[in-house]
C-alpha cells in the first residue's frame, strides 16, 4: 500500500481564498499577505505560494511589489468563465474495457478540454477502494480539483458529497433527493418492464444481480421497483431475488455456482455489459442453453452486445443529453454560479433473443 500523499499547504491555502472569491467573501482586492498569514495562522511564504498559484488560474492579478492583489473578473461570483481542473472519480477501474463507457467517458473529457479545463481521472475507482468513502476522501485529497464528477456514485459517497466545499456533479448513482447537480437516468420503469415481460412468460425465480452500492445500505430505484413488481405478482422476494456477492470475477462465478446449485433460476437479470458476458460463459461452460434453460437480460446499453444475433434482451436510453449536462454544469462551476440542477432521463427495456418461456425441466 502506497504512502497517503498529504495535500500541500500552499494549495489547501489557494482552495480556500479561491472559495471565498467565489462566495463574495472579498471584493476589488484580497487582504495584504501579512494579514492573511495572521488570519490563516500559516507563513506569509506559504500566502506568497498560493497567490502565485491563483495568479496563474487568472482569478488574482498582481498589482505591484508591496500592493494587494486585486480580484480578476474571471475569479469573482458571476462573471467571466475560468478553466478549472476537474476530476472524474471513476467507479470501476474495468470501465475502459467497456466500449460504450469509455465513448461516454472520452466525450465528456473532449467536451470539457475544448472548453479549457484540464480533466484527470481518479488513479484508483470506487469499486478498487471498496466503496470506503474515508479511503475515498484520501484518495481525492491527493489530487485537489476544482471540481468533481462521480461516476456512479453510493448513497453514502453521494452523501458526503454534498458536505464538501468543492462543487460534485452525480453522473449517475444514487442520488435522489439530494442537494447535489445530478445527470443520469430513470430506469425504474425498464426495470419493472423487464419483470413483467419474464413474468408473462412464466418465470418465477428471477434473479436481479446487481453490485453492492445499488443493494445497500437499501436497495436502489431501481432494484426496489424490481423486487415490487415480483411482490405485485405474488412472489415472496428476498435474498434470493437480489443476492449479496463479493465484487471481483472469483466472486461473481462463486454467486452463480450458488445460485445454481439448488433452486436454479430461470431468469437473470445483469446490471452490467461485462457481468452479462461473464454469466453467459458461465452458462455456457455447464451446457445451461439461454434461452431454453435459462433467460438472460442485461440492464446496459453497451455496443458490444449489438453484435449477438439474435439481438440480447436489454435497455436502452441516448446519452448524448447526460454528456453535454455534464460540460454545462463544468460551464455554470467556472463562472461561480451554484447549479444543482439534476437530470434524469428515460431508459426502456428492449426484449430479445436471449429470454424465452420459463424453462419447466
Amino acid at each position: 500500500m502506497q504512502p497517503i500523499q498529504p495535500t500541500p499547504k500552499h494549495e489547501l491555502v489557494a482552495a480556500y481564498l479561491r472559495d471565498g472569491i467565489h462566495q463574495g467573501r472579498w471584493s476589488g482586492s484580497l487582504p495584504g499577505v501579512q494579514i492573511l498569514a495572521s488570519e490563516l495562522d500559516v507563513s506569509p511564504h506559504t500566502i506568497r505560494r498560493s497567490m502565485r498559484q491563483l495568479e496563474a488560474e487568472g482569478v488574482v492579478a498582481s498589482c505591484g511589489l508591496g500592493r494587494s492583489r486585486s480580484i480578476a473578473s474571471a475569479g469573482a461570483s458571476g462573471g467571466i468563465r475560468r478553466p478549472l481542473r476537474v476530476g472524474i472519480l471513476t467507479h470501476d477501474v474495468h470501465a475502459s474495457d467497456d466500449p460504450t463507457s469509455l465513448q461516454e467517458q472520452l466525450k465528456i473529457i473532449h467536451l470539457l478540454e475544448t472548453a479549457g479545463n484540464t480533466v484527470f481521472l481518479s488513479k484508483k475507482s470506487q469499486v478498487g477502494l471498496r466503496h470506503d468513502v474515508n479511503r475515498i476522501a484520501k484518495e481525492m485529497a491527493k489530487t485537489p480539483a476544482d471540481a468533481w464528477v462521480i461516476e456512479s456514485g453510493s448513497r453514502g459517497l453521494l452523501e458526503w458529497c454534498v458536505t464538501l466545499p468543492t462543487p460534485c456533479l452525480a453522473l449517475y448513482g444514487r442520488s435522489g433527493n439530494l442537494p447535489l447537480a445530478g445527470a443520469g437516468l430513470d430506469k425504474a420503469p425498464a426495470y419493472r418492464a423487464a419483470a413483467r415481460h419474464l413474468l408473462k412468460l412464466g418465470h418465477r425465480r428471477i434473479v436481479l444481480i446487481a453490485r453492492a452500492a445499488r443493494r445497500l445500505p437499501t436497495p436502489g430505484k431501481c432494484e426496489s421497483a424490481f423486487l415490487e413488481e415480483l411482490a405485485a405478482h405474488g412472489i415472496v422476494t428476498g435474498e434470493y431475488n437480489l443476492p449479496s456477492w463479493e465484487e471481483s470475477p472469483i466472486g461473481f462465478s462463486n454467486l452463480l455456482e450458488r445460485l445454481f446449485a439448488h433452486s436454479r433460476p430461470t431468469a437473470l437479470i445483469v446490471d452490467e455489459a461485462a457481468h452479462y458476458i461473464a454469466a453467459a460463459e458461465f452458462l455456457a461452460r455447464r451446457d445451461i442453453n439461454v434461452p431454453r434453460h435459462v433467460s438472460l437480460v442485461s440492464t446496459d446499453c453497451d455496443a458490444s452486445l449489438d453484435w449477438c444475433l439474435p439481438g440480447i434482451a436489454h435497455m436502452r436510453w441516448d446519452n448524448a443529453p447526460i454528456i453535454r449536462r455534464v460540460a454545462r454544469w463544468v460551464n455554470a462551476v467556472s463562472k461561480g454560479n451554484p447549479d444543482r440542477k439534476v437530470v434524469k432521463l428515460p431508459a426502456e427495456f428492449v426484449p430479445g433473443g436471449s429470454i424465452g418461456p420459463a424453462w419447466k425441466g
